[in-house]
């Protein structure tokens, strides 16, 4: 059985992070496994609190995995210090890791700043250059590039400027701010469009999270880059579209909808 390795905070709501994580790769019918960097009061209304593992602490969750799972695969989420950033970083590169894909949380989708100036330089300097695969939404592709996207010609212009600094795979999130859901990958000097269905569902809680976790999922299974992400955002419109209704603001998705059930 292949294994992935997803690092990253726990939602005790269940709809995102560690816990969307670990849903996505089970159903992909892989082993999961977690390295939690944050503990968090949220659901699908808001975050009403956040607890940081210590640095030594992740260290040490790391070192247990590596030294008797090695990881197939790994998604890293979102890490919210430099501390945190530079020990994994300094664990994968140590480690030789491999198929790493890393969802660069810096900026909500509704444009709130989510980490301090030192954790981003950290993350674009230590940990972007480790990843095989990075999968910024627009704020982030634009921190990232320095280019105000407001269009999809954008998204290329940006792509191109950071892959002038970084060598893996880009893929641009286009997201509502933009288009429905068009994203697009840069990867070794050509681009490719992958278009999003519109799906009428509100609830989209842990899109992100899940679309990072599918992609490192069918990399663990061996397929090559466009196919990870065209198989990822197919998983996420099955999620999307089974219509999950839990919660009192933008729920989770079904990440089990295609898991047969036997009474």
């Amino acid at each position: 059985m292949k294994t992935v390795l997803t690092i990253a905070g726990s939602d005790c709501s269940g709809g995102a992070g560690i816990q969307a994580d670990i849903k996505t790769i089970t159903a992909h019918k892989l082993y999961a496994m977690s390295a939690i960097t944050a503990l968090t009061a949220q659901n699908t209304t808001g975050v009403f609190g956040i607890m940081e593992v210590p640095a030594d602490f992740l260290e040490k969750q790391l070192d247990s995995i590596f030294s008797d799972i090695y990881p197939d695969a790994i998604k890293i989420g979102m890490v919210s210090s430099k501390g945190l950033i530079e020990t994994i970083a300094a664990k994968l590169i140590n480690e030789n890791a491999k198929k790493i894909v890393l969802d660069p949380v810096m900026i909500s989708t509704s444009g709130s700043k989510l980490l301090a100036d030192e954790a981003v330089t950290a993350l674009v300097e230590k940990l972007i250059p480790v990843a095989d695969i990075i999968t910024p939404n627009i704020p982030e592709a634009e921190v990232l590039s320095g280019i105000h996207i407001t269009k999809a010609e954008h998204m290329v212009y940006a792509a191109e400027k950071i892959a002038q600094k970084y060598s893996g795979a880009i893929l641009i999130k286009g997201g509502h701010q933009l288009n429905d859901a068009n994203d697009l990958l840069y990867h070794k000097g050509k681009y490719q469009w992958f278009y999003g269905e519109r799906i009428d569902n509100d609830n989209t809680h842990g899109t992100g999270c899940t679309l990072s976790s599918a992609i490192a999922s069918n990399m663990a299974m061996g397929y090559n880059m466009a196919e990870c992400v065209s198989n990822g955002k197919k998983y996420i419109s099955g999620a999307l579209k089974a219509n999950l209704n839990l919660g009192k603001g933008s729920g989770p998705l079904d990440h089990t909808f295609g898991i047969n059930s036997k009474v």
